[in-house]
């Protein structure tokens, strides 16, 4: 991917996280203030295992892997006393560290990624940003995204139209996955007519313009199960809520693959156009 791309992608990025919800970093900072110290006095000791680690060979870190798993399924189990939302604040702060560790990663993989979301958004199924990284590392990175679906589905039943701000996006997030990853043309265009149905039960000129983008894409799935423009809708998505560089550049793949284009405008930000209609 050019640098040009990177830095657009990278300033999308940077703009979506200054919409997140001050209370997130309120509590991000509450945990952080916590964990300090600890932190502090163990940094040698922390240095050390990760240098064990990246020297370990693949089936060490498959191993660890398959470990770390297992105890995020008995930790889901423990009792929060009331701090849901810290404690998942605090398992996202440990996955965007297991995310961020790509030479492990590239070993071991991602297994244990799900369980990760499985506890962040049982604990807190309201947390907007955390579904945004579940699409993209369920389906392009763990390769799950009938899990994915699976956790946006039990999230969904604690949610409304209006609870969280923007949520409408979670039914789109879901159809993504659903159309792009599972062929799941009927499942997709369902999840899209609720997009629109949430969305356009907000004022605001975003939700009521999410409210006609989704409708339309529901419209060209009814028409044609097949519609390049559905595909390219999706893409355009995941591209837009890329958390990284390699899922800008699986969807800049997907987008082009159904006829549309990315280009780079002068002021080097990134310029889509759909393809032919349908």
């Amino acid at each position: 991917m050019s640098v040009s791309i990177k830095n657009s992608v990278r300033a999308t990025f940077r703009a979506k996280l200054s919409r997140l919800s001050p209370r997130l970093f309120l509590q991000i900072g509450c945990i952080l203030g916590a964990f300090a110290v600890v932190i502090y006095l163990q940094i040698p000791q922390l240095a050390t295992i990760k240098h064990q680690r990246k020297s370990m060979d693949k089936a060490a870190l498959q191993r660890e892997e398959a470990k770390a798993k297992v105890r995020l399924s008995i930790a889901k189990k423990m009792p929060t006393f009331g701090y849901n939302n810290l404690v998942a604040n605090w398992y996202f702060l440990d996955f965007i560290q297991y995310f961020g560790d790509t030479e492990v990663r590239r070993k071991a993989g991602y297994a244990s990624a799900m369980e990760y979301f499985d506890a962040i958004l049982a604990n807190d199924p309201r947390f907007l940003y955390g579904y945004f990284y579940l699409s993209s590392t369920g389906s392009i990175y763990a390769g799950a995204p009938e899990r994915s679906v699976e956790i946006m589905n039990r999230g969904l039943k604690s949610l409304s139209p209006k609870v969280p701000e923007r949520g409408y996006y979670i039914w789109r997030l879901k159809a993504v996955d659903e159309l792009l990853f599972l062929g799941d043309v009927p499942a997709a265009r369902n999840s899209m007519q609720n997009a629109a149905n949430w969305a356009s039960q907000n004022a605001d000129p975003e939700a009521q313009n999410v409210a006609q983008l989704s409708q339309n894409t529901a419209n060209y799935l009814a028409r044609n199960p097949n519609s390049k423009q559905a595909q390219f809708d999706a893409w355009n998505m995941v591209l837009n809520a890329a958390v990284d560089d390699f899922v800008a550049q699986r969807a800049i793949a997907g987008i082009r693959s159904t006829g549309g284009k990315v280009t780079i405008s002068p002021t080097g930000e990134l310029k889509v156009e759909p393809p032919a209609k349908d």
